[in-house]
């Protein structure tokens, strides 16, 4: 098991409580370097037709925001 299938099985199990940093690691390991990095967000290119984006940010206390991480989990 990769360290990616490790960190994107531990974001299943629990994606409510998962920290900015966690996500982040996850999309560099899915989907490469951001487009857009050092601002609130962070916008990853899906390496699909149609040019689709994953745009996350950080929420309260570091954490990620649940809905990005469904939108993360989605095509992972």
């Amino acid at each position: 098991m990769t360290k990616a299938d490790k960190l994107r099985a531990a974001i299943e199990r629990n994606p409510k409580s998962v920290s900015y940093k966690d996500l982040y690691a996850l999309c560099l390991q899915v989907f490469g370097e951001p487009r857009q990095q050092g601002t609130s967000h962070a916008v990853f290119k899906m390496p699909w037709p149609g040019d689709p984006r994953v745009n996350i940010q950080r929420g309260k206390n570091g954490q990620a925001k649940p809905y990005q991480v469904k939108q993360v989990l989605a095509p992972v």
